[in-house]
Formats: C-alpha cells, structure tokens, sequence
C-alpha cells in the first residue's frame, strides 16, 4: 500500500520537481519554493553535495504533510539508492536503469523510475517490476513520441523529464502522460534567489497540467 500512495501522490500532483542546486540551503529553498506553488514531488539529486542530508531535512519538515513526497534523483546504483532510501526519499529516480537497483527498490517498495529512451529499455524495465518509466532525455523525443510508445506499450505509465517546458507541458499530459518532470526551466530563478518566481512557475505548471487533465 505504501508504494501505491507515493506513486498516487505523484500522478495525482503531475510535476515532479527535478532539484539540482549548488548547495544543501539552496536545494531547500528551491524545495520549499516548489511546494509553496503546488508541486508535491521533489526530486534532490545526487549531483548536490550530501544530497542524502538534503533528503533527510525534507523528509522533517514535510513530515506532516502527507501530499508532499521526496526523492531522489540522479541515482546511479543500489548503494546509492539505499542511502537515500535510508536518508527518507520515498522514490528514485535514475537516468537510466539499472537492474540491482530495481531489485533494491522492490524489495523496500519504494518506486524507481529509471530513464529509457528504447522499447526495448521500456519492455527490459517493466519486466524488472518498475512502475514509471522517465522518458529522458524528453527533448530528443518531444510529447508526439508519447504516442508512439504507447502503440506497443499502452500499459506503460510515462514521465518525460528534459524538456518539458511552460509552452508545451500541456501536450506531454494529453499524449497520455501519468507525470512531467522539470528542472531547469523551473528552478533557474534560484541562481539570482528569486525564490517567489519559482513559486510562481510552479502554480503555472500545476495549472497546465491540471487544465490538460480536464480537456
């Protein structure tokens, strides 16, 4: 059941926010901006130095809010994913799979989300238990890939990251999309601190996702 509500959370929310920062208290305010504008999916990569303490104060100061789910991304390997896992990251999330650490994942029911480019990447994931595939790098396909994939694979459940922007977010969701997830266009505000702009980007991304959903 625990696997079920995280991997809700993130469909129902449909942004996933990709965190890269250049520092622990810069991840945070990112993280915290993104959740003041509605996206309840934080993803902390492990490209942030102790990208695991990151996780681990996340995890404390959204402990009672049950929409919020933090991850971690950019995950390598299983030790990685375990010490996330370990640190309180309620998802992984790769870019690209890697078998140990689905095995990792589904054993501690945790959602892993590795990146695929390939039907055959797609079919060789699903066949090791992974719910949500990552589409990435989004840009090298664009939201019209979406429907080619689910030619062969109507079953698979897609979240393009790379990409994905304010302009066309709205046609990755209608093109059968279950989730988005942005980075850069998303959190570069934080390099001039303007915390209040990704907010407010946030609202707009939720926004379009949710409009997609109802058209």
């Amino acid at each position: 059941m625990k696997k079920f509500k995280i991997l809700s959370q993130i469909s129902n929310c449909g942004v996933v926010a990709v965190v890269r920062a250049d520092s622990q208290e810069e991840a945070i305010k990112i993280s915290d901006a993104c959740v003041k504008g509605g996206i309840m999916g934080i993803e902390i990569t492990f490209t942030i130095q102790d990208a695991d303490l990151v996780i681990k104060e996340l995890a404390k100061l959204y402990a009672g809010n049950t929409e919020v789910v933090v991850g971690a991304g950019t995950v390598l390997d299983a030790a990685t994913a375990r010490i996330a896992i370990l640190a309180g990251a309620q998802f992984i999330v790769s870019p690209c799979f890697d078998a140990d650490t689905a095995k990792l994942c589904n054993l501690y029911q945790i959602p892993y989300m590795p990146g695929c480019m390939t039907i055959t990447e797609m079919k060789h994931a699903l066949e090791h238990g992974v719910d949500i595939i990552k589409m990435f790098p989004g840009n090298a396909f664009g939201p019209d890939f979406v429907k080619a994939v689910k030619a062969p694979l109507p079953q698979v459940n897609l979240m393009p990251t790379g990409g994905v922007s304010l302009d066309n977010v709205d046609q990755w969701i209608k093109n059968g999309c279950v989730a988005v997830g942005v980075g850069g266009n998303l959190v570069a505000p934080a390099k001039t601190g303007d915390y209040d702009q990704i907010t407010e980007y946030a609202k707009q991304y939720t926004a379009k996702v949710k409009e997609a959903r109802e058209a």
